[in-house]
């Protein structure tokens, strides 16, 4: 079978879970998400963006695409982009932020007064992007309440994108902050992905593949059906299927491994 071998190479890396040229169903909130940078970031009004969804529903994919697509017009600006996943406390965040804006270290109080400082002097505007934000969560939130806050200090140039699975993370933990009308984070939901959504991306993926399809639409239907009534997570979805590409890889590899010799039985 000559070019077997490449046709489930390719179909197992354009089904891994990296961020496409395009977002298939995911038009509007890669529009919301543009919009508020151009308002906030390009147009130098601090603000904050809420953005919730369960895992695998595109959240971190769509505002990957955004700054990529948007890099031209961001570059005026500083962008700091952090996975709240690798900081070892909620607290950690403020020397990590520090840190990326080349302040010098500086723990406890001292420091977030040292960054409230710098972020309300004059500059470039700052981008703050936080993946992950639950795991900011402490006993006082007072953590995520000093972030959400800062956009909204005299003279901030701060513009703050909070990722996090959790959809009630704002009302649990920055109540305090709707007591202001400004004060509060503008909100976007990312919902699960449906049935006929995930069929989408899975035959866009697929479609990058020379020749005949690797993975019959039937089973493609049939992956999406499953993974949708669970989750709507497209990363369990790549994730299946890419695994089944390998089941066929190896049946198909064992059965050329299996050809009688030629003039034998």
């Amino acid at each position: 079978l000559p070019g077997a071998g490449t046709c489930y190479q390719q179909a197992k890396r354009v089904l891994h879970a990296a961020v496409p040229d395009r977002l298939h169903a995911r038009e509007r909130e890669t529009g919301v998400i543009r919009q508020f940078l151009r308002e906030h970031v390009c147009g130098r009004r601090p603000g904050s963006l809420y953005v919730s969804g369960a895992p695998g529903t595109g959240k971190t994919a769509c505002l990957s695409r955004v700054l990529l697509d948007c890099k031209d017009e961001l570059a005026g600006s500083k962008t700091i982009v952090l996975n709240c996943m690798s900081l070892g406390s909620p607290q950690g965040v403020f020397p990590a932020v520090a840190q990326q804006l080349g302040l010098p270290a500086a723990a406890g109080r001292e420091g977030v007064r040292r960054l409230e400082k710098l972020l309300t002097a004059q500059g470039p505007m700052v981008l703050l992007v936080l993946d992950e934000l639950d795991q900011l969560e402490s006993k006082e939130q007072d953590v995520l309440y000093t972030l959400f806050e800062w956009p909204w200090l005299p003279g901030s140039r701060l513009v703050l994108v909070g990722l996090a699975n959790a959809l009630d993370l704002t009302d649990r933990s920055l109540a305090r902050l709707g007591a202001r009308p400004a004060g509060s984070p503008r909100l976007l939901h990312f919902p699960p992905y449906s049935r006929e959504q995930l069929t989408g991306i899975l035959q866009e993926r697929l479609r990058q593949v020379a020749g005949d399809p690797v993975l019959d639409d039937a089973a493609l239907q049939f992956c999406a059906r499953k993974v949708s009534a669970v989750s709507g997570d497209a990363r369990k979805a790549l994730d299946v299927c890419r695994r089944a590409v390998e089941v066929v890889e190896l049946e198909v590899r064992s059965q050329s491994l299996l050809k009688p010799l030629p003039g034998g039985e």
